[in-house]
């Protein structure tokens, strides 16, 4: 099966997310989780990438993110996986033992309107949808952690939104998604589609050539030949 494309096309906004190899864990514990972040503020540094939105859950990870380049959120997230791969073997004594993740990232293109929210809400909601908090806003290791306190925690990452924030954020985010966003956000994940409204996202999937991320997965149906 051939390699699905991804899209890293300057001034758009991506979702872009990475899971641990078979999904097992890559943070053990708060060191890890530090050290990551420490990596990714690096990484923002050396490459033309702004950071709106992420959380690190225990075996993956999930960034909503706009390249200044082309190609440059690739560069990005190429630097930050290896960079911590070898943290990781270098940290565990597992240099030999494989990969860290179980393939390469996975993005999408996401609308700058009403779409941008819904995917920062799934974003930032994860670790509350996970259990791992009883409030969304208490989980360390996401961007709502920092959007809340006075000022932003060091290592710095994030980068003001495109967007003017919603009032109530917080209660937004962890309030639940419904049902016909979350299929949304999952379809999109798993096949690169773009995430808008219908004439954008055909507009967008026609502009980077993924088209056929919006039609149905499967063969298409043999049309039967009417008898004379």
């Amino acid at each position: 099966m051939p390699r699905q494309k991804r899209v890293d096309e300057a001034g758009y906004i991506y979702h872009a997310l990475n899971r641990g190899n078979a999904r097992c864990t890559i943070f053990h514990k708060p060191e890890d989780y530090d050290a990551f972040l420490r990596i990714l503020a690096a990484g923002l540094e050396r490459y033309q990438v702004e950071l709106f939105a992420f959380t690190l859950m225990p075996n993956h990870w999930h960034l909503v993110l706009r390249p200044g380049r082309d190609h440059e959120m690739r560069r990005l997230l190429r630097w930050v996986t290896a960079t911590h791969s070898l943290r990781y073997h270098a940290h565990q004594h597992t240099r030999g033992y494989g990969h860290i993740y179980q393939s390469r990232y996975k993005s999408f293109a996401v609308q700058d309107d009403a779409h941008f929210y819904v995917l920062c809400r799934y974003v930032e909601r994860n670790p509350l949808r996970t259990n791992l908090v009883t409030k969304a806003e208490l989980w360390p290791y996401g961007s709502l952690y920092r959007w809340n306190q006075s000022t932003e925690p060091l290592p710095k990452l994030l980068t003001s939104w495109p967007l003017p924030k919603l009032p109530g954020w917080i209660d937004r985010v962890n309030a639940p998604l419904n049902e016909r966003e979350l299929e949304a956000l999952r379809t999109c994940a798993n096949r690169g589609r773009p995430y808008g409204d219908e004439r954008w996202t055909e507009k967008v999937a026609e502009r980077h050539g993924v088209l056929h991320t919006l039609r149905p997965i499967g063969r298409p149906k043999k049309l039967e030949m009417s008898k004379n």
